[in-house]
């Protein structure tokens, strides 16, 4: 037997408490308490600008795309095309664009960005690339694969890699054995974005406006009809693309809707990508939701997520009733959708598909 080169630990001296209270003393005092159109209107103005600086999305500028076609491969329905194009000037996004067979010379059909959470080897989940064994069992495990169910529905789809994953991964992750292929280098991403005044939210919010800007030049693509949709990591990027970007009409966030405090603040073993400075003083994930009125948003949520924290879903409704809020002042309730269903973290799709559906490919 080994000799014990440690010893036990009984009293444990922690911050979590402390933090907590804080939390309850300082966090959202920029939540949306607006009860007139006219409230909310200077509030979603004052918010979104708010976030613009503290994410450093004010600080980003736009470059030549210079969009590359690397290669087009005939799959089973659909073509599915591997592009690249320049977000920022030197850094670049590859992505897979999935277009449906049959879409006729000078037709435009809607579209959508599906953004891959952890675990999913960046692009190729939800694009579905159960050729390659250990994205087939993300792809099982999650139901990852919604990019590609969107295309068989006749939208085009865009799945791209978002920075500290896939082909975007940094030194130290850059190997093909298994555990690095899957996973990312985005918590030390956002450590050095963070030290430099930006944050890896404010970066992949950016990245998939460009990738916006990219669909806008596509022949195929209707631009009035865009939408984005993702899966825990994904759901972060689509809830921050469509509070940012007006020209996301419809938007599914899965996996990733619920109170900061208990989700993040109480689960601090999360990925360090959640996190952007003095953003809980802010807001609560319910006001960044609130941005997105009145375009179509969907809430997928299993009843059996960790990720809801300890209260479970009560976690995730507090925050719904706060988005709720713009809907109405709006009068656009039908607009606002909430998918409960029996199951853990991963995407559902039940709901999902047939309301992308009828807020973009019917053109509601």
């Amino acid at each position: 037997m080994s000799e014990k080169r440690t010893f036990s630990t009984t009293t444990y001296y922690t911050s979590e408490e402390q933090l907590a209270k804080l939390f309850d003393a300082t966090a959202r005092r920029g939540g949306l308490e607006a009860s007139t159109l006219e409230g909310y209107q200077a509030w979603k103005a004052k918010t979104a600008a708010d976030l613009r600086a503290i994410t450093g999305l004010d600080q980003l500028v736009r470059c030549s795309m210079e969009p590359k076609l690397l290669s087009t491969e005939q799959m089973d329905g659909y073509v599915r095309e591997k592009r690249l194009i320049q977000t920022e000037e030197g850094v670049w996004m590859p992505f897979y664009v999935l277009v449906p067979d049959g879409v006729k010379p000078g037709e435009k059909r809607a579209c959508i960005i599906t953004p891959h959470g952890h675990a999913s080897g960046g692009k190729y989940s939800p694009a579905a690339r159960t050729d390659i064994p250990a994205i087939a069992d993300a792809v099982e495990e999650y139901n990852y694969g919604y990019g590609e169910a969107f295309v068989r529905r006749g939208l085009i789809v865009f799945c791209p890699d978002a920075r500290g994953f896939g082909e975007r991964r940094e030194a130290g992750l850059q190997r093909d054995d298994e555990s690095a292929f899957l996973h990312s280098t985005c918590t030390a991403l956002n450590h050095v974005a963070i030290s430099l005044g930006r944050s890896l939210t404010g970066l992949w919010t950016w990245d998939l406006m460009r990738l916006v800007d990219y669909a806008e030049t596509r022949e195929d693509c209707d631009a009035a009809r865009i939408g984005c949709a993702g899966l825990s990591g994904g759901g972060l990027q689509t809830l921050w693309l469509a509070a940012m970007d007006e020209r996301v009409r419809c938007a599914v966030v899965s996996g990733y809707f619920y109170g900061y405090k208990d989700s993040l603040l109480k689960q601090p073993h999360h990925c360090g990508c959640n996190y952007v400075p003095r953003l809980w003083n802010y807001v609560d994930m319910g006001d960044i939701a609130a941005l997105i009125a009145p375009r179509a948003l969907l809430i997928e949520t299993g009843t059996m997520d960790p990720l809801n924290g300890e209260r479970g879903v009560a976690n995730v409704t507090e925050q719904l009733a706060i988005t709720r809020q713009a809907y109405e002042l709006l009068g656009r309730e039908d607009r606002l959708q909430h998918h409960l269903f029996e199951g853990g973290h991963r995407w559902d799709g039940a709901a999902a598909y047939p309301f992308a559906e009828r807020w973009l490919a019917g053109g509601a």
